[in-house]
């Protein structure tokens, strides 16, 4: 939660980071920079995904889970104090750019470690609930960005918070890290010392083993993509309820707080759903309501920009799109056998997320920009929607009980 707390916030707060690290004429120049500089963390996912996730697999999952927390400590301090573009002129966009890179190498190598181990520490019966909560703690990080936004665009004048409001949002993540260091130290290892110093596989063997998934590996990035698509597209939700629809920003922040919200409820009860059903229908029957929800949930957001379309509409999209992914997490990491399972989750993982997840706010106002029509998010949410169904179809069922190939 904390990692991602501190990952996902800079979205939030996109607008008056522009102002200070990126001050153009064009408002739209100074977004699009800013966003850039968001996209930078994805560019150093799939690199993090391959050296932490392999060294999970080789070491241990709680030596690459601290390493991962380390490094992603130092660079949201870099953030949170560096001064702005006025202060020190082109060497501020420079250190935010390299603490991003930083900040995407450590999140890469982070989420196949901790998937791989809420797996291996739970109970067959329960696993995908016990998964789920890796879904459910970056939720939970979005909405303690979300909230932190609200509190802070509710109380600051605009201009308090484009000057230090955002910093403020930044530094309670970095209160947090030494908590969150310390727990990570006290989890007991789930890949035993004997075989990973005995097995201590080369290189090319681990590839070669992941080789004989490939096909499983290529429908989960299809999947990965669709869901960072959905993922980004929503934490955009702030950026474009003010430049967009013209809403009030506490609005924007509500909305972006109270979907992030719904979501951790859809992200454990697709995980109970899964357990009880099998990982399949869980995938497939929420994906299908959302794709025929998008559509006219952004129509009467946009013909009706205000506090009840955007609460109420958006989070009940939220809340259906967010039910499949939790059965996916559980079916891609019950599909891989142990000696992989941390490299090829993190990475595959990693590359969907560069690809589709540091572009998805890019090609949004992109195409905000180039059509000037406000339902262009829903157009990218429905394309990415139907290929993540199609390839939910095709994964195998691997629910203890209920596993077919």
């Amino acid at each position: 939660m904390l990692e991602f707390y501190d990952f996902i916030t800079y979205s939030f707060f996109a607008i008056q980071i522009g102002h200070t690290f990126f001050p153009t004429q064009s408002e739209y120049s100074s977004l699009m920079l800013s966003l850039v500089t968001f996209g930078a963390g994805f560019i150093t996912r799939p690199i993090g995904g391959v050296v932490l996730g392999i060294y999970s697999d080789r070491i241990g999952r709680r030596p690459a889970m601290l390493l991962s927390f380390s490094l992603m400590g130092s660079a949201i301090l870099m953030i949170s104090l560096t001064p702005s573009y006025e202060a020190i002129g082109l060497a501020a966009p420079i250190i935010v750019i390299a603490a991003r890179m930083v900040q995407g190498f450590a999140l890469g190598g982070e989420v196949g470690p901790t998937t791989a181990y809420l797996l291996e520490i739970a109970p067959p019966e329960r696993r995908a609930l016990v998964v789920a909560w890796q879904p459910t703690s970056q939720q939970i990080a979005a909405t303690a960005g979300a909230l932190v936004g609200f509190i802070l665009s509710k109380t600051m004048s605009p201009e308090a918070l484009d000057a230090y409001g955002w910093r403020i949002a930044f530094l309670l993540g970095v209160v947090c890290l030494p908590f969150g260091f310390w727990m990570r130290r006290t989890l007991p290892e789930t890949v035993p010392r004997a075989e990973s110093g005995a097995a201590n596989f080369e290189k090319s063997s681990h590839f070669a083993l992941a080789r004989r998934y490939s096909r499983v590996i290529m429908l989960a990035l299809m999947i990965l993509a669709s869901g960072t698509i959905s993922t980004y597209v929503t934490q955009y939700m702030t950026t474009y309820a003010q430049n967009t629809l013209h809403v009030a920003p506490p609005v924007a922040f509500a909305t972006s707080l109270v979907s992030n919200g719904i979501q951790i409820i859809g992200a454990l009860l697709g995980g109970w759903l899964a357990d009880r059903f099998g990982r399949k229908p869980v995938m497939i029957v929420p994906q299908v309501i959302a794709l025929i929800m998008t559509y006219p949930t952004f129509s009467w957001m946009v013909e009706v920009p205000g506090t009840s379309s955007l609460l109420f509409g958006f989070s009940l999209l939220s809340l259906i799109g967010s039910l499949p992914y939790t059965a996916f997490y559980a079916t891609f990491i019950e599909a891989l056998p142990r000696q992989i399972r941390g490299g090829v989750f993190a990475t595959a993982y990693a590359v969907a997320i560069a690809a589709f997840g540091g572009t998805a706010q890019l090609v949004v106002t992109w195409l905000l920009h180039v059509t000037g029509h406000p339902l262009a998010p829903a157009w990218y949410l429905l394309l990415a929607g139907v290929v993540g169904l199609v390839a939910m179809s095709l994964m195998p069922e691997t629910a203890p009980g209920k596993t077919s190939r």
